[in-house]
């Protein structure tokens, strides 16, 4: 697919990855014109009435699913019933609505929390099944993996042109650094710089760090999404990942380092670790459109601490 010739709409592209995934869109030569990024404020998406009127209004050709509801344990913990809702209703109405509109292309990203607790390392798709999400994210992700069923249920039935790309945690400038809602990296960041400014002796992380996640450089997920749309077209969910692995406890040691706080770690056991192990297998997006990651973690902190400080100087 050429999207340079495209109408795209982007829900959540006012958001984290939306405003890379609109930036690399511009660089592969996408006219600014042709994105369209629907805000909550003018439709709500989990609305059928609001998705129509969207389609109506912005009459894209492709759409990529963005939008999401989500945020760490502890956001995911306390919004169990609001993740499931929101997250499955805007996939299946904005779903439903671009198969009777005849879409040319849809882009639904997933998430890694749709893996089993105890997929094996590295997560393969064909995995996907194997058991049931980890318990405090599960609803956020069982919904997500609902909706994979449904386009290849609509692809079967319908010849609808509908993919699923499962992005592991993403990270880097930009990020959301509110601790009631942030993921494990802008956290930390955001812990230690604040602590380092004030002096503090000690700073607290959750869990036992015994966990290991992979993550990837937000740049990166936007290229792999982007390429995604140009080259592939099956049923098949794809991972995209940096398909590298690393402890809670070695990347809170890192941070730690690389924003100068010379403290104390104090570990909160008695926090959830959540999933044990995440490490996804790549070599899926590597054969079918050739998408592999190029931003190393160690540069990509630094990056998005380089940013942090900024934001917080400039606020």
């Amino acid at each position: 697919m050429d999207l340079t010739q495209q109408r795209v709409v982007i829900t959540g592209g006012a958001g984290f990855l939306g405003r890379r995934l609109c930036a690399a869109l511009i660089q592969r030569g996408v006219a600014e014109s042709s994105l369209l990024v629907p805000r909550s404020r003018d439709y709500d998406l989990t609305d059928s009435g609001d998705v129509a009127r969207m389609y109506e209004d912005m009459r894209p050709t492709v759409v990529m699913h963005l939008a999401a509801e989500v945020g760490g344990i502890g956001a995911n913990r306390q919004n169990p019933g609001r993740f499931f809702y929101a997250n499955m209703a805007m996939g299946l109405h904005l779903i439903e609505r671009a198969r009777s509109v005849g879409l040319k292309k849809f882009v639904q990203i997933g998430t890694v929390c749709a893996y089993p607790k105890f997929t094996p390392v590295p997560f393969k798709e064909d995995d996907l099944w194997n058991g049931y999400p980890e318990e405090t994210n599960a609803p956020y992700g069982v919904a997500k993996k609902a909706l994979l069923v449904m386009l290849q249920g609509y692809r079967q039935q319908y010849g609808f042109p509908g993919i699923y790309l499962l992005p592991v945690n993403l990270y880097g400038p930009g990020d959301n650094f509110d601790l009631s809602s942030s993921h494990v990296i802008p956290a930390l960041i955001r812990k230690f710089v604040e602590a380092r400014q004030r002096g503090d002796r000690k700073v607290t992380v959750w869990g036992s760090g015994t966990a290991s996640r992979e993550f990837l450089y937000v740049d990166d997920c936007a290229r792999g999404i982007v390429l995604a749309a140009e080259k592939y077209d099956r049923p098949d969910p794809v991972n995209l990942g940096s398909g590298t692995e690393i402890t809670i406890r070695e990347l809170a040691n890192k941070i730690q380092d690389l924003t100068g706080f010379s403290g104390e770690l104090i570990w909160n056991t008695a926090q959830p670790d959540g999933q044990p192990r995440r490490c996804l297998d790549t070599a899926r997006a590597a054969n079918l459109f050739g998408f592999r990651a190029e931003m190393g973690l160690d540069e990509g902190l630094r990056r998005t601490i380089a940013w942090y400080q900024r934001s917080v100087s400039a606020a």
